[in-house]
């Protein structure tokens, strides 16, 4: 318990947009925050392709993780703190657990997981488990500290109470996100209080509870959630730079495997091609060495890889339409068609893109990414799921929003140098 109960001589804080401070006394967190592994989140946006669409959002994984940490530790010691539903014991696992939860993140990382078939979760784990920094930091806790952490993050653990901060329905890393990309975009969507829901939560057998006089927090901070997944996480344009960067990675991949002679050679991205990515080799990849190819690959005689590269690193991005897969598909079909007739690659240059999200769902045990629900302590001591006392939570309650756009170079189309009436065609099907 010696290194686990070490303090700082003094307190250290970093000043924060979102929480105005982010105290740390514990010496194991302050050592955490001083690795390379998690000095890395620094390099990676924590809204990817975002910041094309709302300048502001430069903001990284690094400060999001600050911050998750910071509301974690106010829970732990301001309002659990005392509390006999609360072990102690479990303080720092929370504390480590929450600043380290982003941790595997990569570059760009959910289009770089989809093209290449990762998982950031796994490489979370493995940087905890593994010979790093963090791992031996971690160990000087006790040789099973990390694998506590690592179990709270994969939610695998038995401490429920402990993994329900970190994740849920309402947890630190949710209200950290929201209130610090509302910040950073500049939207007022996502701005809720904080304030009012920490005083009333609490600490109940495997769960976090809040008090039912905090229902209308808690109905505010859903709505938030909804405003913000649609107004900027599936924001149409964000989609659309997310489409082209997904496409320069799959056809530099392509090229690879067809032996194609790289004027820039990738040598970052040699075993991610080949499926052979170790934990080493992945934290050598940051979005500053993603960037750093997609401006070389300009110069690729690959006219796709260099076109797609320059969109991207120019800002100029695919126009959208509206597109309904399910009464659409022979409209997309005659559009495929169309586009190789005009010479258009559509495998790189008509995509469809869709988004969807389920704001707030009641317990359905047995299903696939099986939600636990926000439950209220009543007056009387007994629990009520939220959208039974919320009438504004259950007109949304197991309701999935989801969104199609069909993306195509506009610039393109209108060039009528070449196959001027396959082109009109196009432009005619796509009402453009």
């Amino acid at each position: 318990m010696g290194f686990l109960s070490e303090k700082l001589n003094e307190e250290k804080v970093f000043k924060d947009p979102v929480h105005s401070y982010v105290h740390v006394r514990d010496k194991i967190i302050w050592d955490l925050i001083g690795t390379k592994e998690f000095q890395r989140l620094r390099r990676i946006k924590q809204l990817g392709t975002t910041f094309l669409t709302f300048h502001g959002a430069e903001h990284s994984r690094f400060n999001h993780s600050l911050g998750v940490y910071e509301i974690t530790r106010r829970i732990v010691d301001d309002v659990f703190s005392g509390r006999p539903e609360w072990d102690q014991d479990d303080r720092l696992i929370a504390l480590c657990a929450s600043l380290l939860h982003d941790l595997g993140h990569g570059p760009f990382s959910h289009a770089f997981e989809k093209v290449f078939d990762l998982d950031h979760e796994e490489f979370t784990r493995a940087i905890i488990l593994g010979d790093t920094e963090v791992n031996r930091i971690l160990q000087r806790a006790g040789t099973d500290f990390p694998k506590q952490v690592a179990e709270v993050i994969a939610k695998t653990s038995d401490k429920k109470q402990v993994v329900s901060l970190i994740s849920s329905q309402i947890d630190a890393d949710r209200m950290d996100y929201l209130l610090r990309d509302a910040y950073f975009t500049g939207v007022s969507y996502g701005f809720f209080d904080m304030e009012r829901i920490l005083r009333v939560m609490r600490p109940r057998e495997d769960q976090v509870v809040f008090k039912h006089s905090g229902m209308h927090a808690i109905e505010d901070y859903i709505m938030s959630r909804y405003q913000m997944y649609w107004q900027v996480y599936f924001h149409p344009v964000s989609r659309g730079a997310e489409v082209i960067l997904t496409k320069i990675l799959h056809r530099a991949k392509d090229l690879n495997s067809q032996g194609y002679a790289f004027r820039h050679e990738p040598l970052h991205f040699y075993s991610v091609f080949e499926g052979k990515l170790t934990v080493e080799d992945y934290l050598k990849l940051d979005e500053s060495i993603i960037l750093y190819y997609f401006q070389m690959w300009q110069e690729e005689e690959d006219a796709i890889l260099s076109d797609l590269c320059r969109r991207f690193v120019n800002r100029n991005l695919f126009k959208f339409a509206e597109f309904d897969p399910a009464k659409e598909y022979k409209k997309l079909a005659e559009l495929t068609g169309l586009f190789r007739k005009a010479g258009i690659d559509p495998e790189y240059y008509l995509v469809v893109d869709s988004s969807s999200d389920l704001p707030y769902d009641f317990y359905r045990p047995g299903e696939e990414e099986e939600r636990l629900p926000i439950n209220l302590l009543m007056k009387r001591g007994d629990l009520r799921e939220l959208s039974r006392e919320s009438e504004i939570v259950e007109a949304i309650s197991g309701k999935r929003r989801t969104d199609h756009k069909l993306y195509y170079p506009a610039d393109f189309l209108l060039d009528d140098s070449s196959k001027k009436n396959i082109k009109k065609q196009i432009r005619s099907i796509l009402d453009f």
